[in-house]
């Protein structure tokens, strides 16, 4: 047979050479979908507003593994609470290093010491209520699994990762000057030597200009830095990465633009009002999780953007007011009231205490105004109504009706939010089952 066909390609004048195989196709990467893209980017804002912070914090002049003492009032971040005097660290331990936080005793005021990953992740809290047993004193915060020998009084606290944000909270009441005296006997001090994080050069951007296609530039950068310790959420790092590598095409770059300007910030605006995924009821805004975020990324991302450094809820509730009871914007040309029944007023749900802020609606600030009030709680010594109820209100001008201690000064011209916090949550604000109630405009 081999002879029949060798003669039959002979009388033809065919060649027996084999035709060369076909050149195997390289797989082409899935092209990244529009939702991967709106996903990514929003994802990816949790990590570059930390790293914006923690580059200001530094140019501020912030050293490793120090305190710094913030006098009541004096910080620089959205949504502060003015409850409470603020001390700051960054932190780096190691597997052989500790950093020892030193705690004094207090009695009769609120406090704590947070501490946060680089995805603005509550890490531990330090307090009486989180170590009853050992309230004040020495705590080694060490990296997990770190071998390092230490008193055997000292409490130890283990943090999955190396570095860490510091928050101390300390209630101001109605003495601030001893609140300050307690803020500064806390102190830090490192044993060992830590290897100290280089930070990433991030963009340093207005809040009122969120970052777009050029935040994916720094993609790896912010990823390499600080990974994600939640689980579930590995699709959308790897994304940011692969579209960080294909937006060198300026073809996709353009795409990836679009999208992140329309879908993206598109979402970014939807998801704004009810703060991720929570609900709005009376006009406010009751967010699903925060402090710890698990898969939500979209609540953890409009958190860090409003009101970084939040705590969880068996610390604080916070619930937000973009609008009155009707859905109109609050506006700071309109005289709004609050009324709490006499069986509900704001301490029945707050084991420590309660405040309420207006902040404006752009870069979520205090509103400076001539009284330097800048929120309401009982050290403004709210008066009641004769009904035993609760009236606050809110207007640029004090109405002639408003007790001094119940009115909240706005800026005429102004759209803000209301922020209203309570500390120690209990009860329906615990569970979810309350709601302050409605602002309404009363002119």
């Amino acid at each position: 047979m081999k002879m029949l066909r060798t003669a039959c390609a002979a009388i033809l004048g065919l060649s027996l050479t084999l035709a060369p195989a076909p050149k195997s196709v390289a797989a082409q990467p899935p092209e990244i979908s529009d939702r991967d893209v709106a996903d990514a980017w929003m994802y990816l804002l949790t990590r570059l507003l930390v790293l914006r912070q923690q580059q200001l914090d530094f140019k501020e002049g912030f050293k490793w593994n120090e305190l710094v003492h913030r006098k009541p009032g004096a910080v620089d971040w959205p949504n502060p609470n003015l409850d409470v005097a603020y001390s700051e660290a960054w932190v780096a331990v190691d597997e052989t290093s500790c950093t020892i936080v030193t705690v004094p005793k207090i009695s009769g005021r609120y406090y704590t010491v947070q501490f946060l990953n680089g995805w603005d992740e509550t890490l531990a809290n330090i307090s009486e209520r989180v170590f009853p047993h050992h309230p004040d004193g020495e705590f080694a915060v060490c990296l997990r699994n770190a071998n390092v020998s230490l008193p055997t009084e000292m409490k130890r606290i283990d943090l999955p990762v190396k570095y860490a944000r510091v928050l101390l909270r300390i209630e101001l009441g109605d003495d601030w000057g001893e609140a300050v005296r307690i803020q500064h006997q806390f102190a830090l001090r490192v044993t060992g030597s830590p290897q100290l994080l280089a930070i990433p050069k991030t963009p340093i951007f207005d809040l009122e200009k969120l970052p777009g296609v050029e935040a994916f530039d720094f993609a790896d950068a912010a990823l390499d830095s600080e990974p994600d310790l939640n689980p579930g959420l590995e699709k959308y790092a790897a994304d940011a990465r692969a579209i960080g590598s294909a937006i060198k095409s300026r073809k996709e770059r353009k795409r990836v633009a679009k999208i992140v300007d329309e879908q993206g910030r598109g979402e970014f605006a939807k998801y704004g009002p009810t703060i991720g995924h929570g609900v709005i009821v009376n006009g406010w805004a009751r967010p699903a999780v925060v402090g710890n975020y698990n898969t939500d990324f979209v609540a953890r991302t409009l958190i860090t953007y409003g009101g970084i450094w939040a705590n969880v809820m068996p610390e604080v509730l916070y619930y937000r007011a973009s609008t009155d009871g009707t859905g109109e914007l609050l506006n700071g040309n309109s005289v709004y009231t609050m009324t709490f029944p006499k069986d509900t007023f704001p301490q029945s749900f707050a084991n420590y205490f309660w405040s309420v802020i207006a902040v404006d609606a752009v870069h979520f600030r205090v509103l400076p105004n001539a009284k330097n009030r800048f929120l309401l709680n009982r050290e403004t010594n709210p008066q009641y109504n004769r009904d035993g109820s609760l009236t606050l209100y809110f207007a640029a001008d004090k109405p002639a009706e408003a007790p001094d201690g119940n009115w909240l000064p706005t800026r005429k011209g102004l759209i803000y939010h209301l922020t209203f916090r309570f500390y120690g949550p209990i009860d329906g604000v615990a569970n979810g089952t309350y709601y302050p109630p409605g602002l309404v405009k009363v002119r």
